[in-house]
């Protein structure tokens, strides 16, 4: 969330943040109603609590002096009632205030484009030669070398679910294998995190209400699957205080990623593009508000050097205030090239979230051990999301004269030195 003390004393800029990120609708004049409404109500209680005070020291000096004091017991119950009645509208206007603030947007940063949506980013790079020409796309190459079956997980789990078979298997965690292998070069701390979190931790990470029809819930329990390491690690520092010299913690996360997807429709819901179920190495940084664009710079350097690495044509793109997420201060999207849709298409987001989550979250850090502590910065990018990277390796090393998948030069020592993926000649099922 956004620093709540912004909508008092600057709520022209927090307009100003909508207008860029297109979100004239949002209820920003009922917030500062229900901000007036709750300190109006919270004034007259203080008034009303001085009264009662008064009145009871009243009664008390009366009763020493045996008068009646009857009159004085009905003004203090009546008082009493006001204040009751008070509490309980306060507590339903903060509610409210709780629920309408927790939506605003994070503010963006000067250099992110404004427009209303994807028409209006910004390309910053291209790298390589994007293959032109008629490309057979994954589905097919799958279907040659029998390496994803949708049909039968369509039959075990649903629509948008796969099993990998044979060398994309091995492809698949080499890919994942090398991403870490990489990260840790980098002097990142490799995670694992719990696949499942509480609403408490996923909801300090993200807009709750914005996701909540895209994550998957465990019926009866306070737990939720993840979308992605980020939002585990981003909250296995909740409520702590770091020292400056703690900062910055670098994190790489692998984990398997849930999400329902919810309104996908078209190509993109063939084959393995768009699906409920993927896994992803990710990184993430804590660093104090100071380095926070330095150490953005850092994981977008990493994604593109990984990307390079897998020999992918691929474009840096910073999207534009329209088309970017409400906790990000910037992003920047890599996509690499398809060739059988003949377009770039997202591969790696990388986001600055400046204090948005560790606000939510109670991150900290002191300077000193004697100064007041500020909130930390978080920042998070992939660095590899295997479907669609698997499918531009389908699709890019896809050679037709010798009918193989050419394997990365990268990926090869983790598959035992293995050059290629060749058609299958006998399949067992």
């Amino acid at each position: 969330m956004i620093d709540l003390k912004i909508i008092r004393e600057d709520p022209e800029s927090i307009r100003d943040n909508l207008r860029k990120r297109n979100m004239i609708d949002f209820p920003f004049d009922e917030l500062l109603s229900l901000d007036k409404q709750r300190r109006d109500l919270i004034t007259a209680n203080q008034r009303l609590k001085t009264e009662r005070n008064r009145i009871s020291i009243e009664i008390a000096q009366k009763k020493r002096d045996k008068a009646d004091v009857s009159e004085l017991i009905s003004q203090m119950k009546t008082t009493s009632d006001e204040i009751s009645e008070n509490d309980k509208r306060i507590v339903a206007v903060e509610q409210r205030f709780q629920d309408v603030a927790i939506r605003l947007p994070n503010f963006i940063e000067p250099d992110v484009p404004v427009g209303p949506d994807e028409s209006f980013n910004k390309i910053i790079e291209k790298w390589g030669q994007p293959i032109q020409g008629k490309s057979m796309d994954h589905i097919d190459l799958a279907g040659i070398f029998d390496l994803i079956d949708v049909e039968r997980a369509a039959k075990t789990s649903g629509s948008r679910f796969y099993f990998l078979k044979r060398d994309l298997v091995r492809l698949n965690y080499a890919l994942l294998s090398c991403g870490l292998d990489f990260l840790r070069n980098k002097g990142f701390v490799l995670i694992q995190p719990p696949y499942m979190l509480k609403r408490e931790a996923i909801g300090g990470a993200i807009i709750f209400s914005d996701f909540e029809d895209v994550i998957y819930k465990l019926q009866d329990e306070d737990l939720y699957l993840i979308g992605t390491s980020e939002h585990a690690i981003a909250a296995m520092h909740m409520g702590e205080i770091f020292s400056s010299e703690e900062l910055p913690l670098h994190y790489a996360g692998i984990s398997p990623c849930f999400r329902k997807e919810a309104g996908a429709h078209g190509r993109d819901t063939k084959g393995i593009f768009r699906v409920h179920q993927f896994e992803k190495v990710e990184q993430f940084i804590f660093c104090s508000p100071a380095d926070s664009r330095k150490e953005h710079d850092f994981l977008l350097a990493n994604a593109l050097e990984f990307t390079k690495l897998l020999g992918l044509p691929h474009r840096a793109v910073i999207l534009s205030s329209g088309d970017m997420g409400k906790v990000a201060a910037k992003t920047v999207d890599v996509e690499c090239w398809i060739p059988s849709q003949a377009n770039y298409r997202e591969t790696i987001s990388c986001s600055n979230c400046t204090d948005f989550q560790a606000r939510s979250l109670g991150i900290k850090f002191r300077e000193k051990a004697h100064e007041e502590s500020q909130f930390v910065h978080t920042l998070n990018s992939s660095l590899v999301a295997n479907t669609r990277t698997l499918i531009a390796i389908m699709e890019t090393y896809f050679r037709q004269d010798t009918k193989t998948i050419e394997i990365p030069k990268a990926l090869r020592p983790y598959m035992m030195g293995q050059e290629d993926v060749t058609p299958v000649t006998s399949r067992a099922v």
